[in-house]
């Protein structure tokens, strides 16, 4: 049975990516393993292994390649607005769709992320 899992998203410049990943959404760093890898944590079961592009990997920021959703415990208007005091440009406006909440948005190789707030689903 599989337990839990990790995605990896391949970024152009560590630094930049670890404290994005970090100061501005506010995981937490596992660890950091100078600029060869970094792991962050988000909640209780998603692991994201922060890997530098190279000849034989894909291109970072590639959109579509990946995608990551991080649930929301709030209104996802809230947590909208307080990525958006951080620097974070959303892609468009919150999309309702029914008992889901989207807004999407990028880190800074444009690697496509969004939120969603599931607290109307049943």
């Amino acid at each position: 049975m599989i337990n839990d899992g990790q995605v990896t998203v391949y970024v152009s410049d560590m630094d930049r990516a670890v404290k994005f990943y970090t100061d501005v959404l506010d995981l937490k760093l596992v660890l950091r393993a100078g600029d060869h890898y970094a792991q962050v944590q988000a909640g209780d079961g998603m692991v994201i292994g922060l890997h530098p592009a190279g000849e034989k990997s894909p291109k970072a920021g590639t959109s579509g390649s990946m995608s990551i959703g991080f649930s929301t415990s709030e209104p996802i208007e809230d947590e909208v607005k307080r990525l958006e005091a951080k620097g974070v440009s959303f892609r468009g406006p919150i999309v309702d769709d029914g008992p889901v909440k989207l807004a999407s948005f990028g880190d800074p190789d444009g690697n496509d992320l969004y939120l969603a707030d599931t607290r109307g689903a049943h």
